[in-house]
């Protein structure tokens, strides 16, 4: 397969700058020459780090499983997009934006931050992280950090950035963090689920619009996942039919069928050029919660960290001891999967279309 540096579209200039640097700093050979990343904590890998927030995991025993160590990625080990960057077959995890500049860019970006949602002031009540709205805002910035290394040449910078992949998860911190938090809130007084999912889907067709219009053509977009069903859910509900709250998930169910039919939209001309596959999130989550045993899970309603109920009333604190073993494991502490769970999804995902809409993610790179 090609990598960038053999793509006739890119001018002799471009080429000799890009060779002119730094290994590690060039896109890797693959499938696509780069990947960028939207989202929360399901995908942060160390853009909070330096934040003021509760929403960190740059401490142990988050990363206890990862190569490197605490780089606060929330889980274990790999997170989601971490697999699927090893899937598309870079070298090298997909780096924070937070503390990647010049021709690493090249390569991809992960603006992800935990706490986040696709309104500005989802996530406050934890503190300081960067929105869906500044997560865009950053990407256009990057465009234009970019463009350097295209001389200026905005055709070819245009057909580079039509070979990426792009991944955008962003809706359950508008619902944990905003719309069920009553107490710090005022959108569940303010609208009905129906009309909260509406004005959630509003928004965020503006900002895959704008990613569009900054150059995104392949883009996975992911449902919300069951989250009623979270060991941090479980820990509060005292539900007398099921044990997940599905008023919670009844709620997310409206955003996510609302999202699918963005999702057709797109790819039905309003985005002329675009290809958007739709990553079913809650189905795949609740899959692994009827069915964890044939997956491997013996644990799938508690954290293997965490304090209280379930393991979910309290997050992972520093140097909490776990369970000894985490591959039994579906949730790594009271919100976040574990990185088996995460690898697992990557490869269903990758290879089938049984989580996505209208192609595998394979099939997309190969656009």
């Amino acid at each position: 397969m090609r990598s960038f540096s053999t793509d006739l579209v890119l001018s002799v200039t471009l080429i000799l700058v890009l060779l002119a640097t730094r290994a590690c700093a060039q896109p890797q050979q693959g499938q696509v020459p780069c990947f960028f990343i939207f989202g929360d904590s399901l995908v942060d890998n160390g853009n909070n780090n330096r934040l003021l927030t509760l929403s960190r995991a740059n401490y142990r025993p988050y990363g206890i499983d990862f190569p490197q160590g605490v780089t606060g990625r929330f889980t274990n080990g790999r997170t989601y997009v971490d697999a699927l960057a090893q899937l598309f077959g870079f070298r090298n995890y997909i780096p924070p934006y937070a503390r990647t500049r010049g021709p690493a860019l090249l390569r991809g970006v992960n603006y992800a931050s935990g706490a986040a949602g696709i309104r500005d002031e989802t996530g406050n009540n934890l503190g300081g992280h960067t929105s869906m709205n500044q997560q865009v805002a950053n990407f256009g910035m990057t465009v234009e950090q970019m463009r350097r290394y295209f001389r200026g040449d905005n055709n070819a910078l245009t057909s580079y950035l039509s070979k990426c992949i792009f991944y955008s998860g962003m809706g359950s911190n508008d619902y944990l963090n905003n719309y069920f938090m009553s107490d710090f809130y005022s959108t569940s007084h303010d609208f009905t689920s129906k009309a909260f999912a509406a004005v959630l889907l509003q928004d965020y067709t503006r900002q895959l619009t704008q990613l569009y219009a900054l150059g995104a053509r392949k883009v996975i977009v992911t449902a919300i996942g069951q989250i009623g069903c979270i060991p941090y859910e479980l820990a509060r509900y005292n539900g007398t039919n099921s044990r997940c709250n599905e008023k919670i998930n009844n709620a997310i169910s409206l955003f996510n069928s609302g999202l699918l039919k963005l999702v057709q939209n797109f790819n039905n001309g309003r985005l002329p050029g675009a290809k958007f596959v739709y990553l079913d999130s809650y189905k795949s989550s609740n899959d692994l919660s009827l069915n964890g045993t044939s997956f491997g899970f013996e644990v799938i309603d508690k954290g293997c960290c965490g304090v209280g109920k379930n393991n979910g009333q309290i997050t992972c604190l520093p140097l909490q001891q776990i369970c000894q073993d985490r591959s039994k494991y579906l949730y790594w502490d009271a919100f976040h999967p574990t990185e088996v769970a995460n690898i697992l999804l990557a490869k269903v995902t990758y290879n089938s279309q049984t989580y996505t809409y209208p192609m595998s993610i394979q099939q997309l790179t190969m656009l």
